[in-house]
């Protein structure tokens, strides 16, 4: 996700209005190359995992491969895009320590820049990780053998409303720490109850991007709504 201001009423995760009442969920990208053989190696070498390989005659073919830990794949061959080979730029690979995929990428064959964070919104990229160590700040490129590029993004922790299926194994961890201890404030004077609803009310409230005390307010007061 590119770092992009959020207005309040997202921050909070209220008075924001759903395009849809169904999930619509991203999962497959279209990669234009002009040598399926060639990109698929290319893509295999960086250690993405090989879903399919499907052709039908001369003139239509598509492999899907997705990267390590995503739920979104990648389709590359013949017949399945009019896009140019290597239009496809800066599609976002988010990880959690950007100097160790560099390192990674790196020892598979990828040409990966150094690290570069921006002066800005819409200023010029500056070398280096940013200064702060800030999340959604660092930057990182690499291109497939058509000129497709890849821009790594590191991100530590994620901004509120984020959704928990995309929180990597620290984030989660740190969620959780910060749960039990708003739990641990809440249980002495609360009526008995299981933790786990308690638990469930707390992190649906920080995914919709309440702060703590306001999760912890509502997870209270859905305890009390469910009779403890």
């Amino acid at each position: 996700m590119s770092n992009t201001q959020v207005s309040t009423e997202q921050q909070r995760g209220i008075g924001v209005a759903t395009a849809a009442t169904v999930d619509l969920k991203l999962e497959v990208v279209v990669i234009p190359v002009s040598d399926v053989d060639r990109a698929r190696r290319f893509y295999e070498s960086l250690g993405w995992r090989l879903d399919a390989d499907f052709a039908a005659g001369d003139n239509w073919r598509v492999v899907q491969l997705t990267p390590p830990g995503s739920p979104c794949s990648i389709h590359i061959g013949k017949g399945i895009t009019k896009a140019a080979p290597g239009s496809a730029q800066n599609l976002y690979l988010v990880v959690s320590d950007i100097e160790a995929a560099r390192k990674e990428l790196i020892g598979r064959g990828a040409t990966v820049t150094e690290a570069f964070h921006f002066a800005g919104f819409g200023g010029p990229p500056l070398p280096g990780p940013d200064p702060e160590g800030r999340s959604y700040g660092t930057f990182a490129t690499f291109s497939d053998p058509d000129g497709n590029s890849w821009l790594l993004q590191e991100i530590k922790t994620r901004l509120p409303g984020r959704g928990l299926s995309s929180a990597d194994v620290a984030t989660l961890t740190e969620l959780l720490r910060e749960t039990e201890a708003h739990h641990g404030e809440y249980e002495p004077t609360a009526p008995k109850h299981h933790w786990s609803g308690w638990y469930a009310a707390y992190l649906v409230a920080r995914e919709r991007g309440r702060t703590p005390d306001e999760a912890a307010e509502d997870a209270a007061r859905h305890m009390g709504s469910v009779g403890g």
